[in-house]
């Protein structure tokens, strides 16, 4: 009953929220930015807001710039983040905004030049005179005038924007037809005062024969005016300009006689507003409108001005009952409003009416009940929520910590358990092979041995039972020697690694055997994350009553939350940090403890890590008769690269089917790779991000991955296989230390074919590639005897080949259809275009099209209301003699003999 209530308000305030809202809103926006400010440009916005009368579901607006180049360019990058339906744009320039207006329209939005273009083609539509044709007819009027005999200045505007150029070359062209019709000079104008005063003063006095001022704006022709009669010489000049709007600048200078004639210069605002509804409106438009000019004289000026005058008296009119339309909506809103309050008001007060006296009875007596019951139960459940909440953690860091056990294990084991069988299987006996092999299986024993004595120190720890064995020792020539074993590693992957100490010598109390794991647990988990080429320093330094060692490199860094849990034993924040580097670290520091010590950490990922161990110099009461054995790290090979496991690739046998292998263990990744080459081509990478490329280059016949991996893992890169049409048809088989049956799941969804659990037995992994191997060719075979239909193939596959064939129909009637436009309409190269088609059908792309013009040419020479030429031309062949030899060869029939049989 109460919920009932609150909904009942709830929907009463909406209710009122709307009724008191009268925001217009509006269907489009579209901004117009103007380039300048002026009479003629007034006229124009006045004519675009005049036919948006029309359409009040638009919201318009006009920025102006002012004539300024570099604020227009900051107008339209501030209107490229903003959300807008269409552009219209009169550009300050031609060269400066074609980038710019440019990303605008790629990124969908509709672009309308009015008067002015770039010299980009990137545009919707343009709306504007031809300023080549108004300059061609001024030169042909001028000529007609004087019978083809004169002298003319021309003055032109900034040669920066199109329609001076434009207006410039079509005057030259119509002049130069006339031998007798002289050019005296021609004058840029930018600053129309100062350079007509200027410029056209001393050239009229230096061509006193000059008869005729032909000026590209009338603004610039009344200001040529206005100079010659400032010289006496007005009268004897014939003036002639360009605009022609109907104001003081315009027509009136024509009819008051200081213009003799002026062209047409049409706004076309009116036709840009329509142009753009058109768009809008997803309706038929033309490109390019071309507005027609026309020349004012004395002779037809009173005409068109009282033709402009009556528009204008109906733009009044009109505008006077939009008003009052306006007034009615509001008006009509208003009361409609109010209706749907007071009846949703009377509804509710009705409703409350009825529930009122039940809810406060009911109210009363159940809240005293509820009051003393919610305190017992919130008691209870904060001291349940606090138990629940320890015990899940610890059971979770327990089960993440048992499941990193098992995943850690199980790839030795499979570097184990998988090259001894295959030496069991083996028949035949190759030393050397064997030699690798047992070395393999050695290391990889060996790497188990060493996580089970980190698991049982580990446990001496935690029970109290780890003592040290302190010895004097030379601290530098400990810490020396150890640096010195990962020479050879240093060597291979080219990293600088220094030994770096101010001392020949420290005379130090320590146990040797824990420093020794504490400082080659650091210095190898350095080499980890250190790329190819970089940096690992190690130093010493020492003060009166402490030891401080440094272990930096320049590698991949930690994040905060990295470097807070980096000794936790349960915390995995980098899926790339293994439980052998996990227990290393959280034995360092309980070693660093025992000696009294202290170890730090210094990381920012991107920029590398520090280890800083600070280690007390304590006197040592009861030393050894016998120095300790050193314990030498020489022997530790899970870290050393076995010179004798390198693969050679150099002389690697390429085979017909290929195999991209992905895996992140070095050994592994080496002895598959080694293995498997016999038969196949194997392109071997170590993470997924590198296996993509390669995927994508050579389109594999399989894909081997594990889950695993550093960067996306197996499951990411299964999933973006299988997505990805150019690569769907690909099988993936994944490699995996997770035995859940909620990871196999995973891999499941994510499109795997296979899913194998290491350790694994290395004659099925062989089995089961033979087997993927065999299906796809049986299925290629099967496709290659019959036409394929999208509903033939497995479902992942089907949403390719319908593309495809619609690709195929939208240009079946081009002759030219090729492979290489196909592709390119796929977004794919031409390579992966034909391994795709040809592992699916077992066909290349030339045939599938043959093959679908032969489909659809039966079913048309069904239909006998169309002849064979007909058909011909609607399957794209060039000539129907073409078609008739090609469904020969597919049928032995001709057309004519198939529709007839």
């Amino acid at each position: 009953m109460k919920t009932f209530i609150n909904s009942l308000l709830l929907a009463f305030i909406i209710l009122i929220a709307n009724s008191c809202s009268f925001k217009k809103e509006y269907k489009y926006r579209i901004v117009f930015l103007q380039c300048c400010h002026d009479d003629w440009r007034n006229v124009m916005n006045s004519e675009m807001r005049r036919e948006l009368a029309f359409h009040p579901d638009i919201k318009f607006e006009i920025i102006e710039s002012y004539s300024d180049t570099k604020k227009q360019l900051e107008q339209i990058k501030e209107i490229d983040k903003q959300k807008i339906d269409l552009l219209i744009i009169s550009p300050n320039e031609s060269k400066s905004f074609s980038t710019a207006i440019d990303e605008i329209y790629k990124s969908g939005i509709p672009v309308i030049y009015v008067d002015r273009k770039t010299n980009s083609e990137q545009y919707s539509a343009f709306i504007g005179a031809d300023n080549y044709e108004i300059g061609k007819t001024a030169g042909k009027f001028i000529a007609s005038q004087f019978k083809g005999r004169g002298n003319v200045i021309e003055l032109e505007l900034e040669m920066t924007s199109s329609p001076a150029i434009e207006r410039n070359r079509g005057f030259n062209e119509a002049i130069n037809l006339y031998p007798e019709l002289n050019k005296v000079a021609t004058l840029e104008v930018k600053n129309i005062e100062l350079d007509i005063n200027k410029k056209l003063a001393g050239t009229l006095k230096n061509h006193p024969e000059t008869n005729i001022i032909f000026a590209h704006t009338d603004f610039l022709a009344l200001s040529a005016y206005r100079t010659a009669q400032k010289l006496g010489k007005a009268k004897d000049l014939f003036f002639v300009g360009i605009d022609a709007i109907p104001v003081i600048n315009g027509m009136q200078l024509v009819k008051n006689g200081t213009l003799n004639a002026t062209l047409l210069y049409p706004t076309g605002g009116a036709e840009v507003i329509q142009t753009a509804v058109k768009i809008l409106n997803r309706q038929a438009y033309n490109k390019e409108t071309k507005l027609l000019t026309n020349v004012i004289t004395s002779d037809n000026v009173n005409i068109m001005l009282s033709q402009i005058q009556k528009i204008k008296e109906q733009q009044v009119e009109i505008e006077r009952e939009t008003l009052k339309i306006n007034d009615l909506n509001k008006t009509y809103s208003t009361q409609g409003n109010l209706l749907y309050f007071i009846t949703a008001l009377l509804t509710v007060m009705v409703v409350l009416g009825v529930f009122l006296y039940f809810l406060l009875n009911e109210k009363q007596q159940s809240n005293r009940i509820l009051e003393e019951q919610n305190l017992a139960i919130l008691e209870q459940k904060n001291e349940i929520e606090k138990v629940s909440l320890l015990a899940k953690k610890a059971t979770e860091d327990k089960m993440r910590f048992y499941s990193y056990i098992s995943h850690e294990f199980k790839t030795p084991l499979s570097l184990i358990l998988t090259p001894t069988e295959d030496l069991l299987q083996r028949k035949s006996t190759d030393l050397k092979e064997i030699q690798l092999t047992l070395k393999l299986i050695n290391k990889n024993a060996y790497r188990l041995l060493r996580l089970v004595d980190q698991f049982l120190e580990m446990r001496k720890l935690d029970a109290g039972k780890m003592e040290l064995e302190i010895g004097q020792n030379d601290l530098v020539a400990f810490i020396k020697d150890i640096v010195q074993d990962f020479n050879l590693k240093a060597k291979q992957k080219q990293i600088d690694l220094q030994f770096i100490s101010p001392f020949k010598e420290i005379q130090f109390g320590f146990d040797p055997e824990k420093l020794d794991k504490v400082l080659f647990n650091l210095i190898s988990n350095a080499f980890k994350y250190t790329p190819d080429g970089g940096l690992i320093h190690v130093s010493i330094l020492r003060n009166i009553d402490k030891i401080e060692i440094n272990i930096a490199d320049n590698g991949i860094g930690m994040t905060p939350e990295e470097k807070a849990n980096a000794f936790d034993l349960f915390y995995r924040g980098n899926k790339n940090i293994s439980l052998g580097t996990g227990l290393g670290l959280a034995l360092s520091q309980e070693f660093v403890a025992l000696h009294k010590g202290e170890i730090t950490i210094n990381s920012e990922k991107g920029k590398g890590t520090t280890f800083r161990i600070v280690l007390p110099i304590m006197e040592v009461k009861h030393l050894l008769l016998d120095n300790p054995v050193l314990v030498s790290s020489k022997n530790n090979t899970e870290f050393e690269e076995d010179s004798a496991l390198m693969i050679e690739n150099n002389t690697q046998l390429t085979f017909e089917n290929t195999i991209i292998l992905i895996e992140d263990n070095h050994d592994l990744n080496q002895f598959l790779t080694r293995k498997l080459g016999k038969n196949y081509t194997v392109v071997a990478t170590d993470n997924a991000e590198d296996g993509w490329q390669e995927i994508l280059t050579c389109i594999p016949d399989i894909i081997i991955c594990d889950v695993m991996l550093p960067g996306m893992d197996g499951f990411a890169l299964t999933q973006r296989v299988k997505s990805d049409f150019r690569t769907s048809h690909i099988p993936v088989i994944l490699l995996t230390a997770k035995s859940q049956i909620e990871s196999q799941i995973e891999g499941t969804k994510a499109g795997a074919d296979d899913y194998i659990l290491k350790p694994f037995n290395q004659q099925l992994l062989e089995e089961k590639l033979k087997g993927l191997v065999e299906n796809r060719e049986r299925m290629r075979r099967r496709f290659s005897t019959e036409v394929i239909h999208p509903n033939q193939v497995q479902k992942g596959e089907r949403r390719f080949l319908i593309e495809f064939e619609a690709l195929i129909e939208k240009n079946i009637q081009d002759s030219s259809l090729s492979v290489e436009k196909l592709s390119q309409e796929l977004g794919m190269s031409r390579v992966q275009l034909f391994r795709k088609v040809s592992a699916l059908t077992n066909r290349n792309v030339a045939d599938y099209i043959a093959d679908y013009k032969l489909r659809k040419a039966k079913i048309l020479l069904n239909d006998h209301e169309k002849n064979i030429s007909e058909i011909a031309y609607e399957l794209g062949f060039s000539t129907p003699s073409y078609f008739t030899t090609f469904f020969k060869q597919k049928t032995d029939k001709t057309p004519s003999d198939w529709r007839n049989s």
